[in-house]
């Protein structure tokens, strides 16, 4: 049996199986109860500064004095 082809069956069989199980690991994880605070504080963190720009960096406050 050539590369080309145990390759082929290997992707066909056992790496389609890892990469769903990857799949519906990542989509539990996602949705599993207690999440939610997790997933709206990085939905709004870029809104963090919106009423004021941010702080400079200690480096940068350096470079402008």
């Amino acid at each position: 049996m050539d590369i080309y082809s145990l390759m082929r069956q290997f992707a066909d069989s056992w790496a389609l199986l890892a990469l769903f199980t990857i799949f519906i690991g990542v989509v539990l994880f996602v949705f599993r109860p207690g999440s939610r605070a997790a997933q709206e504080d990085a939905a709004e963190s870029i809104f963090r500064n919106e009423q004021r720009p941010a702080p400079l960096p200690p480096q940068q406050q350096k470079e402008t004095l």
